[in-house]
């Protein structure tokens, strides 16, 4: 294992990384830099920093990366609207292909020669993390712990931080939540504990970001969210920072009950993982993002971008992201973007979103066209008999033939 000079870590400060430090320390012989990356997960991440210290670390990185994650991952992934399995928002998935760039530009500062991460061998972010790597610089060398190591669970882990006087918070004294949770600006996941039985319903205190629908309140409130080419620019017409405009919907969606999810998804590597799931800012934007498209966009554009997307939901959740196919894809999502400008109100409900109003410049909705009233010869009613018949033609031919459908 010599040959590894210099890894950089994505290091949390938790028990996992900080018994990686050491781990790599003691069997790879190597120089360790720490990485951290605030990307909204609501906990500081500066204490990170003396944890690292407390290691022997010397090379420590603590990024700020909010604004980019939601303006150049969060937002390009909304404007193809997004979910994997029909339901997913992909909040965990959607922040890995950040995290693997950082990761390769602190290699590439640092000059190390490998980079390395917390992600077990059963899930998904260690393709996530390893994909974008590989994809950004082809020779970095990968050290990924969990499929290495004999450390199997959170008691070895302890001992082994015992007999190596490795500094832990929540050693003894701190009570240590049941479930694997992972945070963003996106979304907050909940995995493990008595999740692992989908029969089981998910207790109300596990829940960190949103009230209950039932404990919502009585009374709906209602946002107006300003788009340009796709990405919302501004709420209740004051314009704010991408961070900050999902910064404000997950907290008026979540006290509104908004995003709450319990599913079962099929995993890359091929199991079935069920996992519990809070975005409320998310599922705001994707009904928000479908209004404004429904006023905005051709009808064949809409409907080729509703084939394309569950490929596209497919190639994050699998870690695609840095692939020339999801390039692709997004190059057509962002150009059918152009025209969708406007503005849409919702209204926010004891769990639930309701579109109530659109309006854009850019609208194809015409009301001189789609009145009940007199359209004052807008539309020659007459010109639908010769569409329906052509469009019937194939089927009246092959009829005629004794071909019957029945």
């Amino acid at each position: 294992m010599s040959d590894i000079n210099k890894v950089v870590l994505a290091y949390s400060g938790g028990l996992d990384t900080s018994v990686i430090v050491r781990w790599l320390q003691d069997n790879y012989n190597c120089e360790v830099v720490t990485f951290t990356a605030d990307i909204g997960q609501g906990e500081e991440v500066e204490p990170a920093r003396a944890k690292a210290k407390a290691l022997g670390i010397t090379e420590i990185y603590i990024d700020d990366l909010r604004e980019e994650f939601v303006r150049d991952f969060v937002f390009p992934m909304f404007r193809a609207n997004t979910i994997y399995e029909g339901e997913y928002l992909l909040g965990t998935s959607i922040a890995r292909p950040l995290i693997a760039k950082r990761l390769i530009e602190i290699a590439n500062e640092t000059g190390a020669d490998a980079i390395s991460h917390g992600a077990t061998g059963k899930g998904n972010d260690q393709v996530r993390f390893e994909l974008g790597a590989y994809a950004l610089k082809p020779g970095i060398k990968v050290i990924a712990p969990w499929r290495e190591w004999d450390l199997t669970s959170r008691e070895t882990l302890m001992a082994y931080c015992e007999d190596r006087q490795i500094p832990v918070d929540f050693s003894t004294s701190k009570k240590k939540s049941p479930y694997s949770m992972d945070a963003n600006l996106l979304h907050i996941s909940y995995e493990g504990g008595i999740l692992e039985d989908p029969w089981s319903e998910a207790e109300e205190d596990m829940w960190r970001w949103s009230v209950s629908p039932e404990s919502a309140p009585s009374e709906p409130a209602y946002v107006e969210l300003t788009y340009r080419n796709g990405d919302i620019v501004a709420i209740d017409d004051e314009e704010l920072s991408p961070a900050s405009i999902l910064t404000y919907l997950n907290k008026v969606g979540g006290e509104n009950g908004i995003g709450r999810l319990d599913i079962v998804e099929n995993r890359y590597v091929g199991m079935k993982a069920r996992g519990c799931y809070e975005t409320p800012g998310g599922t705001i934007m994707l009904r928000a993002h479908r209004a404004i498209e429904s006023i905005c966009l051709d009808r064949e554009v809409a409907h080729l971008k509703d084939e394309l997307m569950p490929k596209y939901a497919s190639l994050i959740y699998n870690g695609y992201w840095w692939s020339p196919e999801r390039r692709m894809l997004q190059a057509a999502i962002d150009e059918s973007q152009h025209f969708v400008s406007g503005k849409v109100r919702v209204k926010l409900y004891k769990g639930n979103v309701s579109v109530v109003g659109r309006q854009s410049d850019q609208t194809l909705f015409d009301e001189n066209i789609a009145t009940f009233e007199d359209d004052a010869g807008a539309y020659d009613q007459k010109d639908a008999e010769g569409f329906i018949k052509l469009n019937a033609l194939r089927m009246r031919i092959a009829a005629n033939k004794g071909r019957s459908p029945l």
